[in-house]
């Protein structure tokens, strides 16, 4: 095959003793680690142990403040928000002490959310966080800056915990979505904790991220900063109050506390046909397993695996929100959900392992630290998330959100993804997009009719090489949306299976798409916190040798793999015309046999500190004997044949990745 990059009423939530839903929200309290200005009442509800004194609603208000402050270089986002140390948005950071950090965040959210709104202040906001440390601090102080701004309805969810999907669900759905955007709080797949990574992301009120222009105007007014407004005085939000409390911050501005369940069941209700899983949840032969990673989705997954679809309780794993994520990295991948893949019988490199296998669960997932990415895995089979994506989409007629419109209107995936979509996108006649990396670029597809009033693309179908899918029923990837998918797509796999009969299985589903399409060995290489200099330098190179240099220069290797092209991605957005530049270097390669491939570089937007260096591995494989091999194997002289060309060991003194997933 080969390679291209063309881009065409309220409700209460009781305190449960026993493991319901709400038991990953009974409030704990641990010591806040720095004193804020005197005009924030102490906070005393962050996640730990003990007991905590509950607030009753507040019809008191407190004193319109504008305090002065000034600009704090650095604050520009990412492809999903700002991310940096904790100790920095706290002000305690020893090099960045400014106490001010998030207060000149949030006011530069604000000016630029306005300026965008005809000079509007938008009426009503959502604010929640993953739970990671410092995330009901930052609530509290969010929500004074909020109301000093005149914003006059702002919504918490209790706990003040709630996954990304759920949040873009409500700002879609909620009191018939009439919320203007969401500050969400959180550093997604990032570790938390003391002198781990908090973050801070926008979504606006289509429920989608926000776009570049919102992101560059929001950095370029925190660049001139004078002041920003707040509220003195006001008590503390009891974030743990029952749902629909409200809590007055001014006269004109009120916390009201909500349940970060209902608008998100309602969409995945509507996306998938929830009687048909829970009898397919009592078959005798059908296991689930979910790994929460102490994020987010965990209480999500209770809610919607356990009481919802009846699956037992011994199908989740690490469902507890933490604020150190329990010391794990909360990323869906190889390297990092190492328990739940060996669960799944599976070894670190993806291969099955066959003494585990036979006794691993039919369907395993993961979710990362704020629920919207996934890992998908059968037993003694791992789905990589491009196959997952095509298969997904081959699949349609299984999932009731698509197959009830007639089918797919449109597919896209990030450009660093395998093109195992493609080959399916084609087959079926379907629009396909390639896109650059980051779930707002997927946004402007899906709003195309709806925002844009131009072609209408949905049902849309998208995903990212980095553990992440998702569809129109919300904007955002979402982690449970994925795994309600595969067990959507193994209902209909086996609606033929006679009773007493072996169910089929994930690795049936997998190797059958193989031969009817071929394989994409597929993997990553990350290089994470690498001296940014460091990074630039070897980015520097692949332009200056190879991108912009004479290939027909370089020697030949023993290894016999040829480049033969090279490309840095560009993007022109086919909705609003946009053009989006510098989006990886891509490498193309030919093997001594005729084989075509593709190595990929690109500096990660989501790190805190330095710089992560990906490189995306791809090799198309059409001997069906080679299928069952492990990628990382298959793909190991290529990887060595970029690595040596870019001089990636040379430059930044690394001589092996952090994580090869």
């Amino acid at each position: 095959m080969k390679f291209s990059c063309i881009a065409v009423a309220a409700v209460t939530i009781s305190l449960l003793p026993s493991f319901a839903s709400t038991e990953a929200f009974v409030p704990r309290t641990v010591s806040i680690l720095t004193p804020r200005e005197k005009y924030y009442a102490p906070v005393k509800n962050l996640y730990g142990g003990g007991q905590q004194q509950h607030l009753a609603a507040s019809s008191s208000s407190g004193t319109l403040a504008e305090i002065p402050t000034s600009p704090i270089p650095g604050m520009k986002p990412g492809t999903s928000g700002l991310r940096k140390k904790v100790e920095i948005w706290q002000g305690i950071d020893d090099e960045i002490k400014e106490k001010y950090y998030v207060e000149n965040f949030i006011q530069s959210l604000l000016d630029t959310a306005k300026a965008n709104n005809k000079g509007e202040i938008p009426k009503t906001l959502i604010v929640a966080g993953d739970g990671r440390y410092f995330n009901d601090e930052a609530i509290q102080i969010i929500c004074r800056v909020l109301a000093g701004n005149g914003v006059e309805n702002i919504w918490v969810p209790r706990s003040g915990i709630m996954s990304t999907p759920a949040v873009s669900a409500a700002i879609r759905t909620r009191e018939g979505g009439s919320a203007d955007g969401g500050i969400i709080l959180t550093a997604s797949h990032n570790p938390g904790g003391p002198g781990e990574d908090f973050g801070i992301k926008y979504n606006e009120n289509y429920g989608q991220p926000a776009g570049e222009e919102f992101t560059d105007a929001l950095y370029e007014r925190s660049l001139e900063i004078s002041s920003f407004k707040t509220v003195q005085g006001s008590p503390d939000i009891n974030i743990n109050a029952p749902a629909g409390t409200t809590f007055s911050l001014s006269p004109t501005s009120a916390v009201t506390i909500i349940d970060p369940f209902t608008e998100y069941v309602k969409v995945l209700k509507e996306s998938f046909n929830f009687d048909e899983i829970c009898e397919f949840a009592k078959h005798p032969d059908f296991s689930i397993l979910f790994d929460g990673m102490h994020g987010a989705g965990g209480p999500f997954a209770q809610r919607i695996l356990i009481e919802e679809l009846g699956f037992p309780k011994s199908s989740l794993m690490r469902c507890d929100p933490r604020p150190d994520f329990g010391g794990c990295h909360p990323d869906p991948n190889l390297t990092y959900a190492a328990e739940l893949v060996k669960k799944m019988g599976l070894k670190s490199d993806g291969s099955a392992d066959e003494s585990a296998a036979s006794t691993a669960p039919t369907l395993g997932a993961s979710n990362d630290g704020d629920g919207d990415r996934n890992l998908i895995a059968g037993a003694g089979c791992f789905v990589t998330p491009s196959d997952s994506l095509a298969m997904i989409c081959d699949n349609w007629k299984a999932i009731p959100h698509f197959e009830k419109a007639g089918g797919l209107k449109g597919v896209a995936r990030s450009m660093p993804s395998s093109a195992a979509l493609d080959i399916v996108a084609e087959s079926l006649d379907i629009p396909l997009f390639i896109t650059p990396t980051g779930w707002k670029f997927f946004g402007n597809l899906m709003g195309s009719k709806e925002q844009f009033d131009k072609r209408d693309y949905t049902p849309f179908l998208c995903g990212e090489e980095s553990f992440g899918t998702g569809t129109d029923h919300i904007r955002e990837k979402d982690g449970l949306w994925a795994m309600l998918a595969w067990i959507s797509i193994l209902i209909d796999a086996n609606k033929d299976t006679a009773e007493g009969q072996p169910l089929i299985q994930v690795k049936d589903v997998v190797m059958n798409h193989w031969v009817k399409y071929g394989r994409h060995f597929y993997c990553r290489y990350d290089y994470e916190a690498v001296e940014t200099d460091a990074a630039n330098k070897m980015v520097d190179l692949i332009r200056d040798n190879y991108i912009n240099g004479d290939l027909s220069a370089l020697n030949e290797d023993p290894s016999g793999i040829k480049l033969v092209a090279t490309e840095e991605f560009a993007y022109t957005d086919p909705v609003d015309g946009s053009v989006t530049s510098n989006q990886g270097l891509i490498l193309f390669f030919r093997y001594a046999n005729g084989d075509d491939a593709r190595v990929i570089f690109r500096l990660s937007g989501t790190g805190s500190a330095g710089a992560t260096i990906r490189m995306y591995l791809e090799k198309y494989e059409k001997e069906k004997e080679r299928y069952g091999e492990a990628a990382p194997s298959i793909l190991k002289s290529l990887a060595d044949r970029a690595i040596a060309l870019v001089q990636l060991q040379e430059l930044t003194g690394r001589e092996s990745p952090s994580v090869i997933t």
